[in-house]
């Protein structure tokens, strides 16, 4: 059996990069000295005079991108989720959404998979700080095969977009010819009628392996990629309220206003079903090596499945 592709999503989004600054000459990339880490960089050797380094300084970054936008161009303004999302919210929220300018902010390093970082730049928190910004639309991409076809679909879009891309490498597990890539459209894995589990970004793969482990009990479960949470797809989350018997959702991220809050969102409204959030649950990470994290947090398969299996 040949070895499963890993690739980590921020290497997606600067490859992703270079192909959109060869198809419009209107993209720019700006970034907060760190080209190297973001990937960035990639796009960088190709255009140099497309990229700016704005230096440590995020929240000007932002304000330049709108200026930028006003101009016709399009800019991927990028840095960590914790600088993008975290210091420069108030440049985010009045520069871009507000005005709803055509500005796209590539956070790199979310989640406690940034590892050795620590809980200063373990970002768990930027998803919830987004959504509450009217205008933006939030991408958090399970693959390289998502990631690169989410910024092709940022691009296209016109208005704020917050794309979420990781430090580890995660599976590649869309690389087949039906995949399609619709903006606020949820992607049904695997089908399932006892539960569902409804996940984004690194922690799909995870919740696919976490399927399979309960099929050995005898679960049957569901599982959804929701790689847009805003908008985030309604009809997909009330079939499976209507269809199964408890909603899982999961994400390398807090409990609270993330994925698990979104889908909260919709069941409370359109179709009441009990619903168990996993994730961070309202803590901050640590400084260790990524999959170990993950598995002290119980966010890998095992963790999913075991949590899965206390919450039934």
């Amino acid at each position: 059996m040949s070895e499963v592709k890993k690739i980590a999503t921020r290497e997606s989004y600067g490859n992703a990069l270079v192909e959109l600054g060869r198809e419009h000459d209107n993209v720019v990339v700006l970034d907060a000295d760190l080209a190297a880490a973001t990937k960035t960089g990639i796009f960088k050797k190709e255009f140099p005079e497309r990229h700016i380094d704005c230096g440590i300084a995020e929240c000007n970054m932002i304000g330049i991108a709108g200026g930028l936008s006003l101009t016709g161009k399009v800019p991927f303004a990028s840095s960590f989720a914790m600088f993008a999302a975290g210091r420069a919210f108030e440049q985010v929220r009045n520069t871009v959404g507000y005005p709803k300018l055509n500005v796209k902010i590539g956070a790199t390093h979310a989640g406690i998979s940034v590892g050795e970082d620590g809980a200063t730049h373990q970002c768990n928190e930027d998803i919830a700080l987004m959504r509450t910004i009217p205008n933006m639309v939030i991408i958090n991409p399970a693959d390289d095969v998502e990631a690169r076809a989410a910024v092709k679909a940022a691009y296209e879009h016109v208005g704020p977009v917050y794309l979420r891309f990781g430090r580890l490498a995660a599976p590649v597990i869309n690389d087949n010819p039906e995949y399609k890539f619709e903006l606020g459209k949820g992607v049904t894995l695997r089908e399932g009628k006892d539960i569902t589990i409804v996940a984004t970004g690194l922690e799909v793969s995870f919740a696919l392996e976490a399927a399979q482990m309960l099929e050995k009990d005898g679960i049957d479960a569901r599982v959804i990629n929701i790689h847009t949470i805003k908008p985030i797809d309604e009809e997909i989350i009330v079939k499976a309220a209507k269809e199964t018997k408890k909603i899982f959702t999961v994400e390398e991220h807090s409990i609270i206003g993330g994925l698990g809050s979104a889908v909260c969102d919709v069941v409370c409204e359109k179709q009441p079903a009990p619903v168990y959030k996993i994730g961070m649950r309202d803590r901050f990470g640590e400084s260790g090596p990524a999959m170990e994290l993950l598995h002290k947090y119980e966010l890998d398969a095992e963790g999913i499945y075991n949590q899965i299996k206390e919450n039934m």
